[in-house]
């Protein structure tokens, strides 16, 4: 089906209502939001800039001028002793001179202040907070001429007239310098953005104007901005309300979020969008949180990994240790059984010597001989033990000595074999580069003979550089090189290298008669 758009904004005096847009709704999917109108931006041409002042107009504006000095200078005149008594008998000023010091800075205070705010207008750099003071201390001086006018009896009402006229002159001194600030204000910024709200505005609707300007305020904004955001906002509901009951349907919150959002200073544009910026914030947050977890996740592994390395290392330590163990347990348990065994040895020759006196005393003497030369064998074991470890640590020693004469006498070797091999790789790079300067010889003679062209001649350098440099595969020769050897382009350096290969896989190398091809 299809819906007809109306316009996003209220119609202005400014603009010209565009015909409704026929556009195809696509099924009972969330809609797309009507296009918004741009706000009109200054000096666009709905203001024109006003001509420059003629000569009737100059005197025009200096004649105003001169009459609202002499309006104010009138006002000074009338108030000024009447004040000046006033302020010496009732508001406690030593004498009529004190009091007319008093009054004169007043009305001087308001001249000063009135100068400085035209100034700053004429300038385009107004302050609006200027004025409040001056009419604050207007208002000071009506108060102060209205009360030196005040009788002390009873009030009649010729009182209150007279009262009133006091204030006349100074309301049109503050009424004339408002209009003069206001037109001197249109003359130097006439493309001025409306920033202050209409006065019919505020009686025609108070509250809504009231409510317009708390947001002008909250989110310094200016009035023709305010009143397309309210256009803006007014022309998507409608679209919204009618989009909806064409779909038998209720809007979704994300649809209602300008309505939602419109106090806290957000467009219709901008709330649309803010569902979709949330999302893409949260997927990176999400992205991000999980990069975290990967990381620490690696991090994790590897400070498993690094303790199971620790673990192996002492699991090796500890069967080192182990082993060495064992091995000093089986080592005393040898020499504990070789002893059990002499014992019993022992003990059961002396058992037998046991039978007679003579046998025992016999066998005390073969006994005290036998442990004599078992002593004298094991004190001859040590000697032969203590000169076995000896001769070990000489031969050790002596082993020792020999490999380091045997791996400085390789050292020596090897230093001779290098630099033999040097000598022969620098005569053979001799007779190389010999070979090479007598074949590039040739080649420039053959090139000469055959009357190749620049070109021929480079192509037939680099199939030599490719097959010198490069092991004959052109593709490892760098075009830089080539470009730096002929002081070309590196395109050109390319077309080179590419004639050569050309001509190398036609069996060509470079010194013969080349064929002749054309290069690019």
């Amino acid at each position: 089906m299809t819906t007809t758009e109306p316009p996003s904004t209220a119609l202005r005096p400014d603009s010209v209502p565009s015909p409704p847009e026929t556009v195809p709704v696509p099924g009972p999917s969330a809609p797309s939001p009507p296009p918004t109108v741009p706000p009109r931006s200054p000096g666009s041409g709905s203001r024109p800039r006003r001509a420059p002042l003629t000569t009737a107009q100059r005197i025009a504006a200096a004649g105003v001028a001169l009459a609202a000095l002499t309006l104010a200078l009138t006002g000074l005149y009338l108030s000024f002793n009447n004040v000046a008594t006033f302020a010496h008998e009732r508001l406690r000023f030593h004498s009529v001179d004190d009091g007319r010091m008093f009054i004169g800075g007043v009305d001087l205070g308001i001249l000063t202040l009135i100068a400085v705010d035209l100034l700053l207008a004429w300038l385009r750099r107004p302050v609006m907070w200027i004025r409040y003071p001056v009419w604050l201390l207007t208002g000071a001086t009506m108060a102060l001429n209205s009360a030196s006018a005040a009788p002390e009896g009873k009030w009649q009402l010729l009182d209150y007239v007279a009262v009133g006229a006091h204030g006349v002159v100074p309301v049109l001194f503050i009424v004339v310098v408002e209009i003069g600030r206001y037109v001197i204000d249109q003359v130097v910024r006439p493309d001025q953005v409306r920033t202050s709200i209409p006065l019919v505005r505020w009686l025609l609707a108070p509250w809504p104007t009231a409510k317009i300007y708390r947001q002008m305020r909250l989110r310094s904004l200016s009035y023709d901005e305010m009143v397309q955001r309210e256009a803006d906002l007014r022309g998507y509901m409608l679209w919204l309300t009618r989009i909806c009951e064409a779909e038998d349907r209720e809007p979704t919150a994300d649809e209602l979020l300008p309505q939602t959002l419109a106090p806290h200073g957000y467009t219709v544009a901008q709330a649309l969008e803010l569902p979709v910026k949330q999302a893409r914030e949260a997927d990176a947050r999400a992205a991000e949180l999980a990069a975290r977890e990967r990381e620490a996740k690696v991090a994790r592994c590897e400070e498993e990994a690094a303790a199971k390395v620790r673990e192996a290392e002492a699991q090796k330590r500890i069967r080192i240790a182990n082993i060495q163990a064992q091995a000093e347990v089986e080592e005393a348990e040898r020499a504990a059984e070789d002893q059990r065994t002499a014992a019993e040895r022992a003990a059961a020759h002396l058992a037998d010597l046991e039978e007679t006196a003579e046998m025992r005393e016999a066998q005390g003497r073969a006994a005290r001989a036998e442990a004599e030369r078992l002593e004298s064998e094991a004190e001859s074991e040590r000697h032969q033990a203590e000169a076995a470890r000896l001769r070990e640590q000489r031969l050790v020693s002596e082993a020792r000595a020999e490999a380091a004469e045997r791996q400085k006498a390789e050292d020596a070797a090897a230093a001779a074999r290098a630099a033999v091999e040097a000598e022969e790789n620098r005569s053979r790079a001799a007779q190389l580069r010999e070979a090479a300067v007598a074949a590039e010889q040739r080649a420039v003679e053959l090139e000469d003979w055959a009357k190749l062209t620049p070109a021929e001649r480079a192509v037939r350098r680099v199939m030599r550089m490719v097959a010198s440099e490069a092991g004959g595969e052109p593709e490892r020769l760098p075009l830089s090189r080539i470009a730096q050897e002929f002081n070309v382009s590196v395109s050109t350096a390319g077309n080179y290298r590419s004639e050569a290969a050309g001509r190398l896989r036609a069996g060509q190398d470079g010194y013969g008669r080349p064929e002749l091809h054309p290069v690019a």
